[in-house]
């Protein structure tokens, strides 16, 4: 069994990325919309760098994250990644990177309840604006 804590910043991202997409694309589901343009659409107001960025910037002001997700947050975004950003600049790209890598972590570490606990005020704060 790998050590979830030893894991690079970019790797839990990548898992974070996933997980955070197919939770969004479920409450977009479950919300009665079923066409496929229309939900990709929708989703990019939670799943873009830009919305991620935003939501993480709430998270921290509002001290939500723990110690340790914090120092995911910021494992994932000073992460060397070796891809661009696309539509956004690198700062938001970062931080985004930072968002799923939290999102990822306590994915991997089987704190389900706490991961839709933030899912849901993510989902919380995309829809109030």
């Amino acid at each position: 069994m790998i050590d979830v804590n030893l894991i690079n910043g970019i790797a839990l991202a990548f898992e974070g990325d996933a997980i955070y997409s197919t939770y969004i694309r479920q409450h977009l589901i479950f919300q009665g919309q079923t066409k496929p343009n229309q939900l990709h659409r929708m989703a990019t107001r939670y799943v873009s760098a830009k919305a991620q960025a935003m939501l993480i910037t709430k998270m921290r002001e509002a001290q939500l994250l723990t110690e340790k997700e914090e120092d995911i947050y910021k494992r994932g975004r000073n992460a060397n990644s070796h891809t661009k950003a696309k539509n956004t600049d690198v700062v938001t790209y970062k931080m985004s990177t930072g968002f799923e890598a939290v999102m990822g972590y306590l994915h991997m570490t089987g704190q389900i309840e706490r991961l839709e606990g933030l899912i849901d005020y993510c989902i919380k704060i995309v829809e109030e604006n």
